[in-house]
């Protein structure tokens, strides 16, 4: 099977722009703590009463050493606990007292928040997709938190071309193209992943093929990742204290399954018989790639092994507008599959769907179609990263606006690398939850289904940062719904004391194209059953929420089950994920 890149064509290189603003001063790192932020579990006395907060403020100070009281009630229950001013060191040892209580879920610094500074760089103003309310992603409130350091994100791709707003932040990759042919470099697997052009003749790759000049692909993808930030030129990338590994399995023609699952296997810290040991394991992958059909098992034996190693693999999910669910990798378990969207909030007209879809995330639309006459081109609506200007070979460096789920896919890779930061524990199914929960709903339409809406960096890193966020238990396998039928997904839960608690949180990721069909029931482990969506909800195409269920009546421990029953006909979907939070 051969695999292409999955970008629409390029438009016109962009002229460098005015220099803006310089960010502002970060804040001292050490920074004295005047509060402390508790959170105390539902069942806990000081969740509800402000006396026994303020004991319990007290104490555990004196058991630090240090004064504390409780000062106030927060909209969200937690209690504000003033320390005066202190030491980052000394507030530490007080939040060491609450951490060490059972009854607290989570205790946190008051830390504050700025005014965000505007990166320098001179094509920032044109990254409509990191900062527009509308359609973009809402990246630099989240660069406050974390900007992807030590993190490694592989691009399995074209390979890289120098680039020098990107070279600070790449890695020593390899290149995994076995034919010397399709490789351009005279020999096969090496440890140089330098992008040879991938051009190719009329009739060169297949009949009627059409001629085509180098993408470039790889080194595109990777700015949009992890360019170099406030260097005062060029692009910003999203995680740009992140490092890049240009992982090259696409050259002339395409790029073989072999070759890049081979490449998925190494990159994320596997063997590969005959290829040096990664030096530096990516805990992110992005495939900007795809072909027609179904999952191999080829793909999901090496993404199945990734994730068991700690990687999160993001694909793109194909530029057929179609549904991805016959496209590989997107169609892959395992993996987060993104839907490319415009500048308006709308599904970009060239952009795969549908039920398998996770999430949508910016990937421009430049032009409605490569031949059509008449048609109007928009680079200022496409992806501007770094780029090439050689036609075949590489030429000079440039910043140029794709268009493609290619595209999008690097922003959510960008995002995972972001949270791997923010909280190294996360697992990739607790990354793809995550982005999932905290999407908001894209402004225009997509029609056929995008996941859970428009990717949301700064919500989305929040979540992961301001207390727990991965649920104690969680099944991530993905369960079809059909026609008028009921499916069931279930979780066993073990090590737990008692019953289970009174605000027992349920969250659910189920894509469907009509949900008010659906009935979606918890099944406690006596069989007992409680209601979480009863048809409701009509058209839309998904349920990404958190329940919660009084379940102070049910023993914790045994098997629970997410009950689905479809009560009409012609409608598809399903069970994406779902956890249980105690």
């Amino acid at each position: 099977m051969s695999v292409t890149l999955l970008a629409g064509s390029a438009t016109a290189s962009v002229a460098l722009a005015a220099d803006v603003p310089a960010p502002a001063a970060a804040e001292a790192a050490a920074a004295p703590v005047e509060n402390l932020i508790v959170g105390y579990k539902s069942t806990a006395t000081e969740a509800s009463s402000n006396t026994a907060a303020a004991d319990d403020a007290v104490a555990k100070g004196k058991k630090a050493g240090k004064k504390a009281k409780f000062d106030r009630r927060l909209g969200t229950g937690a209690a504000l606990v003033n320390l005066g001013t202190v030491a980052p060191s000394e507030a530490a040892d007080v939040m060491a007292q609450f951490r060490a209580d059972p009854d607290v879920a989570y205790v946190e610094p008051d830390s504050r928040a700025y005014a965000l500074a505007t990166p320098n760089d001179t094509e920032y103003a044109k990254q409509w997709d990191l900062f527009e309310p509308t359609a973009g992603m809402n990246v630099p409130a989240a660069w406050d938190k974390t900007t992807g350091s030590g993190v490694t994100v592989a691009v399995i791709d074209t390979g890289y071309v120098a680039h020098s707003d990107l070279a600070a932040n790449v890695v020593a990759g390899y290149d995994f193209i076995s034919t010397s042919s399709a490789a351009r470099d005279g020999n096969g697997r090496d440890n140089n992943p330098a992008d040879q052009g991938d051009w190719s003749a009329a009739g060169e790759c297949g009949l009627n093929s059409k001629a085509s000049d180098s993408s470039w692909h790889g080194t595109h993808v990777a700015g949009t990742i992890a360019a170099a930030t406030g260097n005062s030129k060029g692009v910003a990338g999203i995680a740009y204290g992140a490092k890049i590994q240009p992982v090259r399995v696409l050259g002339k023609c395409g790029g073989a399954t072999s070759d890049i699952v081979d490449a998925i296997t190494w990159a994320s810290g596997g063997t590969v018989a005959g290829v040096p040991a990664n030096a530096t394991p990516a805990k992110v992958i992005n495939m900007s790639l795809g072909g027609s059909g179904a999952c191999t098992a080829s793909y999901q034996n090496a993404i199945n092994a990734a994730v068991g190693r700690g990687t999160t693999v993001v694909v793109a999910a194909g530029n057929s507008n179609a549904d991805a669910a016959n496209f590989s990798p997107a169609s892959c378990n395992n993996v987060i599959n993104v839907a490319a969207s415009n500048r308006t909030g709308d599904r970009s007209f060239y952009s795969n769907y549908g039920a398998i879809i996770d999430v949508a995330a910016p990937g421009g639309e430049t032009r409605r179609g490569t031949d059509t006459p008449g048609t109007v081109t928009t680079p200022e609506n496409g992806i501007l990263s770094t780029l090439n200007a050689g036609g075949t070979t590489p030429g000079a460096e440039n910043y140029e606006p794709y268009q493609g789920t290619s595209m999008a896919a690097p922003h959510v890779a960008g995002l995972a690398a972001l949270l791997k930061s923010a909280n190294s524990a996360l697992t990739p199914a607790q990354i793809e939850s995550a982005i999932k929960a905290n999407a908001r709903p894209l402004a225009g339409t997509c029609t056929g289904g995008c996941g859970t809406g428009l990717a949301d960096a700064a919500a989305t890193v929040a979540a992961v940062t301001s207390g727990p966020v991965t649920p104690a238990f969680e099944n991530t396998t993905d369960f079809a719904i059909g026609d008028n039928a009921t499916v069931e997904s279930p979780i066993t839960v073990s090590g737990k004391t008692g019953n289970a608690p009174a605000s027992l949180q349920v969250g659910v990721n189920i894509a469907h194209t009509y949900i008010g069909d659906l009935k979606v029931d918890l099944v406690a482990p006596d069989g007992s059953v409680y209601t979480l969506h009863n048809r409701a909800g009509g058209s839309a195409d998904n349920i990404a929420t958190t329940y919660s269920v009084n379940a102070s009546s049910e023993v914790a421990n045994g098997t629970w089950k997410l009950r689905v029953n479809d009560n009409a006909g012609g409608d598809t979907g399903k069970i994406d994920s779902w956890s249980l939070g105690f």
